[in-house]
């Protein structure tokens, strides 16, 4: 395959990377789906990130059917990065795309769990050990060496669980001795290298060579240095100039003797003949040593080399794994149940929102959702029609259901204590958008209906249908919509304020409502964000026009209000700045 078959590569795209890492290189990047690879060559992370979407996972893509869906998906990735605990993992979790396989969804639940289980059996010191372990792995750039370290602490913690599986196989004493070995080879673009220090014998050679190079860099200042002396004569200029070369050097001065040039012609090639005679036979030697010491080495390698080949997988995988872990410890996800239909959760949150939120259960389609504090969502509505106040929360419980099938759908678990998630092919989330001007309305139905009326099985999450034309139109394609959705057997959440001047819905369609309660004391909106099934929820505006009328310095504006406040009725807005305890100026 050629690098300009992938989707997002064009002609500059793919120079670049035949430039940086050449065709062969830059087409295994891609296939084992190494962003930071990418990156790295000159390719923007948001670019290559997409371009291994496409590649790895371009059917899961194409189910997020929607701008708003996509958003949901990039948002919930970027949320889950942030607990990764490499590079390379982030960067995986980055390329994840909805899984059109159920199993492969399940294996991945399975892993991701049994790692959120491991994570949070770890005391605070061994968690910070076992991150200090990726941190060096990831410092070293993933080398082998770095794997099999990193796989060594990582079996110190005691990580369990069929994650870990891989560890507990390995031969720990033949991975040690290999981690030494490791230590000291170094690939460079003349083959293997070995370091400082994993040779005694080496390393004195090495000085020793050295130690001639620079002699020999300074041979006009050897000959000043011995005629300073006072030689009298060649043989005593020779015997000088060996002894001065054993000094500088250490070298003992039977090897400098036995460099040293016969038939110079005069005392500069004597110097310059010996000391290069003498850098040779010392290169010679320290290369036959490093020869010597790195098939040494490469031996210990070899004896564990299948064992240092698990770890270099095992701990990215793990890697992967503990860092999706910790994002679902974090934020206390669950593991759904896989569906064919129907979407339920029982005390779902937005993963979005921070703080303490209220837990939402809800439910489209059929389900088996055991009831929660007398709340029971139906289990023979595809479709509701989702009603309330401003500000009550309705657009975020729609982002809850998309995040919770997207999630779902990836094999991670959910931000709920119970779910049953169904297996969609279209997943279509449509946020209310303020403008108001036919090419709106055409774009929005241009993104909504498709997706709807396409083979397989489409979940609906649209928010205020009404903001894009004229309410009374809204309405009829309202109507229209919702009808769609029953007739394609599809699920559907509209939210709407014009629920009252739809025509009869549909069977297996209903009307839910989101209520406010009143003003806190200071002064902000309570409401109770659980919808109730059956009901068409209020906007209360005499809670808005007392938090006018209390908030109104002065008194001309605060008279206004009152008017507003004779309209929407005097007596709930009274009885509003009681419950608050306003006092008028």
């Amino acid at each position: 395959m050629r690098l300009e078959d992938y989707w997002g590569i064009g002609p500059k795209t793919r120079t670049l990377l035949v430039e940086e890492l050449g065709a062969e290189r830059a087409i295994a990047a891609i296939e084992s789906g190494k962003v930071g690879t990418l990156v790295d060559a000159g390719v923007s992370r948001g670019r290559a990130t997409q371009i291994l979407r496409r590649v790895h996972g371009e059917a899961g893509l194409n189910t997020l059917a929607s701008g708003d869906a996509r958003s949901v998906y990039d948002d919930l990735l970027s949320l889950a990065a942030e607990y990764a605990v490499t590079d390379g993992a982030a960067d995986r979790i980055r390329v994840l795309t909805p899984l059109t396989d159920p199993a492969a969804a399940t294996d991945r639940l399975d892993e991701i769990l049994a790692a959120r289980d491991a994570w949070e059996s770890l005391d605070r010191s061994t968690r910070k050990h076992v991150l200090e372990a990726f941190t060096e792995y990831d410092a070293a750039d993933g080398t082998d060496r770095a794997a099999v370290e990193t796989a060594l602490a990582l079996r110190e913690a005691g990580l369990q669980g069929d994650a870990f599986d891989a560890l507990a196989e390995m031969d720990v004493d033949d991975l040690r001795d290999a981690a030494g070995a490791l230590s000291y080879l170094r690939e460079s673009d003349d083959g293997i290298e070995v370091l400082e220090g994993a040779d005694e014998e080496l390393d004195r050679n090495r000085a020793r060579l050295a130690g001639v190079q620079e002699v020999e860099g300074s041979a006009l200042d050897v000959i000043e240095s011995v005629r300073t002396a006072g030689t009298r004569d060649i043989e005593e200029f020779r015997s000088a100039v060996i002894e001065h070369v054993a000094d500088e050097t250490g070298i003992d001065r039977a090897t400098i003797r036995a460099a040293a040039v016969e038939d110079a012609v005069d005392t500069a090639d004597f110097v310059s003949g010996t000391l290069r005679n003498l850098v040779e036979e010392l290169e010679t030697t320290v290369e036959t040593r490093e020869s010597e010491v790195a098939d040494e080495l490469r031996s210990a390698v070899g004896d564990a080399q299948s064992d240092v080949a698990v770890a270099v997988e095992a701990v990215s995988d793990i890697a992967f794994a503990l860092s999706l872990g910790r994002f679902a410890a974090e934020y206390d996800l669950r593991r759904p149940d896989l569906v064919t239909d129907g979407l339920a959760v029982r005390n779902a949150r937005n993963p979005f929102l921070p703080g303490d939120v209220q837990p939402i259960t809800y439910a489209i389609g059929p389900h088996d959702l055991p009831a929660s504090e007398s709340i029971q969502p139906p289990a023979d509505d595809r479709v509701a029609v989702l009603t309330g106040a401003n500000s009550g929360g309705k657009t975020t419980l729609l982002e809850t259901l998309c995040a919770v099938a997207i999630l779902a759908s990836m094999g991670l678990p959910v931000p709920a204590e119970e779910a049953r998630v169904g297996s969609f092919d279209h997943v279509v989330f449509h946020r209310r958008h303020a403008s108001f001007n036919a090419g709106v309305l055409e774009s929005t139905l241009r993104s909504v209906v498709p997706p709807l009326v396409e083979d397989g099985r489409t979940l609906m999450l649209v928010d205020e249908f009404e903001a894009i034309t004229e309410p009374g139109r809204a309405a009829d394609l309202l109507n229209g919509l919702v009808g769609l959705t029953v007739e394609r057997e599809a699920l559907g959440v509209y939210v709407t304020h014009l629920a009252e001047d739809l025509a009869p819905l549909p069977a297996a369609t209903r009307i839910d409502g989101i209520f406010a309660e009143g003003l806190t004391a200071e002064l902000e909106l309570r409401v109770d964000y659980q919808p109730r099934f059956g009901t068409v929820g209020r906007s209360t505006p005499e809670f808005i026009v007392s938090r006018l009328v209390a908030n109104a310095k002065d008194r001309t504006v605060r008279q206004g209000f009152e008017e507003l406040a004779s309209a929407v009725g005097q007596e709930a807005v009274q009885r509003t700045l009681s419950d608050v305890r306003w006092t008028p100026d």
